[in-house]
Parts: C-alpha cells; sequence; structure tokens
C-alpha cells in the first residue's frame, strides 16, 4: 500500500438527519478547494462562516470551513472540514461540489490509513480509533482511547528495545568464534533471555485482558441438564431470558444474552446441558455447547455440591488459557454461605441462582477478567496482537532451548529476529499490504 497523491473527501457524520452534519477533505488541492467555497484563502485552523455553493453559484447550505495545513493535522495532509446542516441531500450536494474540484470519494479508513502512513500514528493506535468509536462500554472507550494516545505501543517498543538488545549482545558473541570463552554461555545472557520473557508474558496477559474491553467478554455456561444454567442466565440478565423447568434438557440450542455490567460488555452463552443422549436434537445442542467452549474467554461451570468434584470432567472441552469458574449452585437448599475461593486452577463461588446469593460475587470477577479494574494502565487490543505476542513467546522459547542445548549463535540470533518481526507487526514497522488493507477496510467510511 503506498501513499496517495490525490485529495479524498467522505462524509464524516453519522447517517441520517442531525443538527450538524461534518464532510472531510485531505490531500493537496485542499487549499484550492477552501479558496473557491469560502471565496478567499482561509486562515489555519479558524472557523470560517461559508456559503457553500455550486458551479452555477446556486446556494447549497451555509456553515463553518476549516482549514488545518500540513503537516499539523489528522493525516499529516492539508485538511479541510466542512460542517453544515446535518441533512442527506444537503450533505452529498456538498460532497458532489468537492469532488467537482478536484477530489474523489474516500475509502473505508482511508484517513486513518494516510495518518498511518505520514507517521502520525501507528498501527496500534490507529486500529484503536476505531476500537474507541464502536466502543460498547465505558471501560471499552477509556482503554482505547489510552492505546490511541500510544499507552500499548510504548509497552510494545519497551518490550522491543529489551529484545533488541539481546539480539545484539547475541550478535557480538557469533563475531569472536576464535575466542577459547564461550560468550553465550555468559549468564548475562540467560539474565536477559528470562527477564525479556517475564516482560513478554506480563504484556500478553495484559495484551489479552485489553481484546475483552475491546471485543466483550464471552462466557459460555455449561454444566449437566438441570444444574441451573438457564436460572442463572435469568439472574444475570435480569428477565425470563430462558425456559426454566424441572424437565432435563430443556435448553436445545445456544441462547445469547449481552449485558452491562458496570461498564464492561459481556456476552453469556446458555448451553445445552452435557451428557450422553440418544434424542438426535439434544444431541445436536450438546455439540454446539462444545463448540461454543473453544470461542469462548470464560467457561463457567455449573453445578451443585454433590456433583462438583465430578463435573470438573466437563473442563475436558476447554482449550488453551480460557479462565475457568466453578459455580456450586443450590446453596439455599442446604443454606451454606455464598463465598469464594481459588482451587485447582479455577474460582470457585458457592451460590444460589435462584434467590440470587453471591451474584454479586460473579459479576465482580467477571469485571475484574476482563482488566477494568486493573487501574489506569488498561488498553484496548485486538486478537491479531495476542497472536504476535504468542508468535514472539515461541520464538523466545526456542532461543533459550538453542542457546540451552547447543550453544548454536546464529540459530538463536535468527529466532530472535523473527522475535522482532513479530513484534513489529503489531505496531507497522514490519507490515504487509495485504495486512493493511485488511485492517483500515473495517473502518468506516469518513475515518
Amino acid at each position: 500500500m503506498s501513499h496517495n497523491h490525490d485529495t479524498i473527501a467522505a462524509v464524516a457524520s453519522a447517517p441520517g438527519a442531525a443538527g450538524v452534519g461534518v464532510l472531510r477533505v485531505s490531500g493537496p488541492a485542499v487549499p484550492d478547494i477552501a479558496q473557491v467555497l469560502l471565496g478567499r484563502a482561509p486562515e489555519a485552523r479558524h472557523a470560517h462562516f461559508a456559503a457553500f455553493r455550486d458551479a452555477a453559484g446556486q446556494l447549497i447550505d451555509r456553515g463553518l470551513l476549516l482549514h488545518f495545513p500540513a503537516p499539523a493535522s489528522y493525516t499529516g495532509e492539508h485538511v479541510l472540514e466542512l460542517q453544515g446542516h446535518g441533512s442527506a441531500v444537503l450533505l452529498d450536494a456538498l460532497l458532489r461540489r468537492v469532488c467537482e474540484l478536484g477530489a474523489r470519494l474516500a475509502r473505508p479508513g482511508e484517513f486513518t490509513e494516510r495518518a498511518f502512513l505520514n507517521g502520525k500514528l501507528d498501527l496500534a493506535q490507529a486500529e484503536a480509533v476505531a476500537d474507541l468509536i464502536a466502543a460498547g462500554s465505558q471501560a471499552g472507550a477509556r482503554a482505547a482511547l489510552r492505546s490511541m494516545e500510544g499507552v500499548f505501543s510504548r509497552r510494545v517498543n519497551g518490550l522491543l528495545r529489551s529484545l533488541i538488545a539481546l539480539r545484539v549482545h547475541i550478535e557480538a558473541a557469533i563475531d569472536f568464534p576464535e575466542e577459547e570463552i564461550d560468550f553465550l554461555a555468559d549468564p548475562a545472557i540467560a539474565r536477559q533471555l528470562q527477564a525479556l520473557r517475564e516482560q513478554l508474558a506480563g504484556l500478553l496477559r495484559e495484551t489479552q485482558r485489553g481484546v475483552r474491553l475491546t471485543d466483550g467478554l464471552r462466557v459460555a455456561i455449561i454444566g449437566r441438564p438441570n444444574a441451573g444454567k438457564s436460572s442463572l442466565l435469568n439472574a444475570l440478565a435480569g428477565s425470563d431470558r430462558a425456559i426454566v423447568t424441572d424437565i432435563a434438557g430443556t435448553t436445545r440450542d445456544v441462547l445469547r444474552e449481552q449485558l452491562d455490567i458496570d461498564g464492561v460488555s459481556l456476552e453469556l452463552a446458555d448451553t445445552a446441558g452435557l451428557r450422553d443422549t440418544d434424542d438426535p436434537v439434544e444431541r445436536e445442542g450438546v455439540r454446539r455447547a462444545r463448540h461454543e467452549l473453544t470461542r469462548a474467554d470464560v467457561a463457567l461451570l455449573v453445578t451443585d455440591a454433590e456433583g462438583a468434584d465430578a463435573d470438573q470432567q466437563l473442563f475436558a472441552d476447554v482449550q488453551g488459557q480460557i479462565e475457568r469458574i466453578v459455580l456450586v449452585n443450590k446453596i439455599d437448599l442446604d443454606r451454606r454461605p455464598a463465598h469464594s475461593e481459588q482451587r485447582d486452577g479455577a474460582w470457585w463461588l458457592w451460590a444460589s441462582a435462584k434467590h440470587g446469593d453471591g451474584l454479586d460475587m460473579l459479576r465482580t470477577h467477571l469485571r475484574q477478567l476482563t482488566g477494568a479494574g486493573s487501574g489506569e494502565g488498561a488498553f484496548s487490543a485486538r486478537r491479531r496482537h495476542v497472536l504476535a505476542l504468542e508468535q514472539v513467546a515461541e520464538h523466545l522459547d526456542r532461543t533459550a532451548v538453542v542457546l540451552r542445548d547447543t550453544r548454536a549463535g546464529e540459530l538463536a540470533a535468527e529466532e530472535l529476529r523473527h522475535a522482532q518481526h513479530a513484534l513489529g507487526e503489531i505496531t507497522g514497522t514490519y507490515t504487509s499490504d495485504d495486512l493493511l488493507g485488511a485492517i483500515f477496510s473495517s473502518f468506516c467510511i469518513g475515518k
């Protein structure tokens, strides 16, 4: 993807009638377009009241004209912003007039793409712009804003500097093969590598939380029939979304509910009870329930006091770093108090879905899993960032094996080079036209 030297234009305000509509223009033809529309050369960064006219001199609309000369603009190019009445008809006429004067229609995300190509934003910051616009919760919006301001990028760049320092150390050792001293056995290299891996592990955990803040937390409610899964969904949703009966196997399909818990987006998926069955419809429901676990961030197992230990085998379908919660339901039957503890790699909660005991603790824990309560350092992220960091971790693991088993400095240096490349893909230091096209095509037009 190369720099464009033409001028682009798009309506930047949302579709539909509104009090104010905004049209944005960027590129080398902006000064000439502004002079025609205003009737004189505009002052930089001043709001001018103007009468916008078509080629025949007929009035299109009256509004404000603002000119931002390059490079002090969002895109790094000359930028023109026209603010008029929020009528789709008027904005379309004004857009046609701007295109007659030398602009063309912008592609989705092309303004932010130019900001990236002109060095105004790195790629992670550019993605955060779209995340901020699409934020579905206050916590997600705050996290996206921090990423847009460079919090995530600074963490990535700090890791990159540490990686480069280690790579320089190893490549310097390769330059002295005739020396009797084994420089690659230097404990300082091992310490650097271990510190780098720990730094990466911390960033990966925070990035995974950032993805949850951006996309929302996906929770798959699993368990045996009649464990209380649907009752739990209804209690958290505050409405009778799922049918609750004493008949086992009532839930056959995946029932989803979108919630907002203290500003955090949450998607609950109530699934069919996991058991062996000859009923073809229920068997399909069980298959879908197991598939739901492959896309979830949290597996929430609903059980009871008698079956809690045995039911943990239902976690067998859980893959990767998914969070595990065991909710021991129906404590109202034996009058146990609601409480929680960490056990066997899972968070255990004793609660009552029927009466609501302990559900506030569950809401708090789910919110914490997104990182929303982790302080002002929380940032938004995307799944591609997690995949890139996981690639870095794999290369660092292989580097450790090489240094421990073979002392092959060239192989270690090559692994570190690949790790550096994977890190660079996050901020756009190393990237491909296909990746950029995929990222910016998901943006709205005019941004």
